[in-house]
């Protein structure tokens, strides 16, 4: 039987999983987890928590399922939940991560459909002298603590502007196409958590639009406008992503990678892996072990 992914799960980085629900959100000191770690973090992951992480100073270099991603200060790096990742920091780095659940995102998503794309993939975001970031930040690490009236409209207040401003950089440094509209976004969302539950299951598209209650042709609509991707497309991605971490974090053999992903033929996970990336799946390995070096 194939083992499972070797990637630790946490709560916050080195804490025991436990269930999060609600408007939870977190703010720390950078420094608090890497000075420790000698600046270097480990691969993991999150069930259900968002990251924001503020590069005050310094910078690094960012693993996330086994693409990295350089930052320097100052800077955003945002990390969607589930996603595995690990940090190799320059000496010295400073800034504050701040975390938000899953259900905190969803209902904030809800009432603003935009705040879908912030968080759709890990990406860094450069900073501007005439950013706000880092004083609001400061608002809402000092509202946390406090026990003044209305504090919780207080903590979501600077929430917004922080959100609010990461969004509008996603689409200045993208340049966005026009804004799509809020009923594509959440059709799409809700897609990608079916996707989620069943990617390893070969499930038909047509059962997929069933379960969403839409017709194929208005899902794959929704997919094309949303996510610039067919809905098979974003299937293949998720098995991909699975197989990448798969190969790089277990000691799985490439032909339990391709059972634990559901294939019949570990042949043909060897092709539909090459095809996407290029290369076999053991040469994939092979190249991303040889480029893993931490910062020093």
């Amino acid at each position: 039987m194939a083992q499972s992914p070797s990637v630790p799960s946490f709560f916050l980085f080195g804490e025991p999983l436990r269930t999060v629900e609600g408007k939870f959100i977190h703010l720390e000191e950078l420094d608090d987890r890497t000075r420790p770690n000698d600046w270097n973090i480990r691969p993991h992951a999150h069930a259900d928590l968002n990251h924001v992480f503020h590069i005050a100073a310094g910078g690094g270099v960012m693993d996330v399922d086994g693409d990295t991603i350089a930052f320097t200060a100052p800077c955003l790096v945002l990390v969607p939940s589930g996603r595995a990742h690990g940090f190799a920091y320059e000496v010295e780095t400073a800034g504050s991560v701040l975390t938000i659940a899953d259900s905190y995102l969803r209902d904030l998503t809800a009432r603003e459909p935009a705040f879908a794309d912030l968080f759709r993939a890990p990406r860094q975001l450069p900073l501007d002298a005439g950013s706000g970031i880092a004083s609001s930040l400061n608002e809402l690490s000092r509202e946390l603590v406090w026990t003044a009236p209305a504090g919780g409209a207080a903590v979501e207040g600077h929430l917004l502007t922080i959100l609010v401003e990461a969004l509008r950089r996603v689409v200045r440094d993208e340049a966005a196409t026009p804004a799509v509209q809020g009923g594509h976004v959440t059709l799409v969302a809700r897609f990608r958590e079916l996707v989620e539950a069943h990617f390893r299951e070969g499930l038909p598209m047509e059962t997929y639009a069933g379960r969403l209650g839409v017709t194929v042709a208005r899902l794959r609509a929704a997919c094309l406008r949303a996510a610039g991707a067919s809905p098979l497309r974003l299937v293949q991605d998720r098995l991909l992503l699975e197989a990448k971490r798969a190969l790089l974090y277990s000691n799985m053999t490439v032909a339990e990678v391709a059972y634990h992903l559901g294939f019949e033929d570990p042949a043909y996970f060897s092709r539909f892996f090459a095809k996407a990336e290029g290369v076999s799946p053991k040469r994939y390995r092979v190249a991303r072990a040889a480029h893993a070096s931490p910062i020093t």
